[in-house]
């Protein structure tokens, strides 16, 4: 079997710094200048390195450098590396490079990135073969992810041992990154790809606009928060993005970033629409607190669309202080599926593997299993 493997080696830079993508090369200049560092490369390994196993009785057939070579011979594999290496990465090379692998005859593409990186993806082959995503982006609203890297690598391996798996075609969807930074969330369906379906490890399309949780439940969620916060005079909360923290905001008469983090002590607005450095600056030396939901039919808590709030922020503050909010709709769009964590960092993903308590209404909070990636 051959598999094509493809890494954005820019793909989730803009998630801790603030920027909710990295689209365009204005965007990534901005990115780098505030000190964002690659992340994909290491999602994209951990990936690969479900394949281990399997790695003498496969053909790898990747790009040069950080897209993918740099990756496939970290981890003793030896792949076939087609192409130039460039001196900057653009979405073109994506294209380039799925459509050379298409024509050497690949089985699989294995890709890591994000959205747009499907987009990418999607235009060069189309459904011609199967892909899997490795989740590695900001902004994952395509249904041809994985629910986290490994997964994804679990799912390459079922096929390319030939274990019997229904292709299915899965959307590839995208938002508009300016309105996104501006709080406005547009989802456009571009098209669609095939995928070996596992339903357990396959990411389920977040809702953009479908079904709102009770409005009632969600005051209620707001009114806890804050007598959490009355209780603790001089704590900074660190409010995670979402509607299900907008109320909140809302409560307390304070401007929301729908789709940032935003920082409050005693009633007032400290930081709007916060990076990582500078909950890190705020934070330093003070009490701390992390409110945050669940992402819808996915089950993330931390490592989707809040990115700034990083492993470090988190050791920073402590599991113990980190409040977790969420509707009943919410809870039960999981299906019994446990929360995720993937913030990048091993050690603080692990530290959440067990059960952490949900805010669900004013008067009850559930239990519910959190699995770190």
């Amino acid at each position: 079997m051959k598999l094509g493997f493809i890494v954005n080696p820019i793909a989730g830079m803009g998630g801790r710094v603030g920027l909710k993508g990295t689209d365009g090369p204005d965007i990534l200049e901005k990115a780098l200048n505030l000190g964002a560092i690659p992340e994909s490369p290491e999602k994209a390994k951990k990936a690969l390195k479900v394949l281990l196993p399997i790695k003498d009785k496969i053909e790898i057939y990747t790009y040069p450098g950080v897209m993918g070579e740099e990756e496939t011979k970290s981890l003793g594999f030896n792949p076939i590396v087609l192409g130039n290496e460039k001196e900057k990465y653009q979405s073109e090379d994506t294209e380039e490079a799925a459509k050379e692998m298409v024509s050497k005859g690949v089985d699989l593409i294995l890709f890591a990135g994000g959205d747009g990186t499907a987009r990418n993806i999607y235009s060069a082959i189309g459904t011609e073969i199967p892909v899997i995503g490795i989740p590695a982006g900001v902004k994952i609203h395509s249904g041809v992810y994985a629910s986290h890297p490994r997964a994804a690598g679990q799912i390459a391996l079922k096929f390319l041992q030939g274990e019997e798996m229904n292709i299915v075609e899965a959307e590839v969807m995208d938002i508009d990154e300016d309105a996104f930074r501006d709080g406005i969330v547009t989802a456009r369906l571009y098209g669609y790809m095939n995928i070996p379906l596992e339903p357990e490890l396959i990411q389920t399309t977040k809702s953009t606009g479908g079904q709102t949780p009770e409005e009632e439940a969600l005051e209620g969620i707001a009114e806890a928060v804050m007598d959490n916060m009355e209780d603790n005079p001089d704590t900074y909360y660190i409010i995670g993005s979402g509607t299900s923290t907008r109320p909140i905001m809302n409560a307390l008469e304070l401007p929301n970033t729908l789709l940032g983090i935003d920082i409050v002590k005693n009633g007032e607005l400290i930081g709007s629409d916060v990076n990582e450095k500078q909950i890190l600056d705020i934070i330093d030396g003070h009490k701390a607190k992390i409110v945050v939901t669940v992402i819808g039919g996915q089950g993330y808590i931390f490592g989707r669309g809040n990115q700034q709030i990083s492993g470090e922020v988190i050791k920073k503050v402590g599991k113990e202080n980190i409040i977790v909010v969420a509707s009943d709709n919410k809870i039960r769009s999981l299906e019994d599926r446990p929360l995720l964590v993937d913030t990048g960092d091993d050690e603080v993903n692990s530290m959440f593997n067990g059960y952490i308590r949900v805010i669900n209404t004013y008067y009850s909070e559930t239990a519910l299993k959190v699995q770190g990636l």
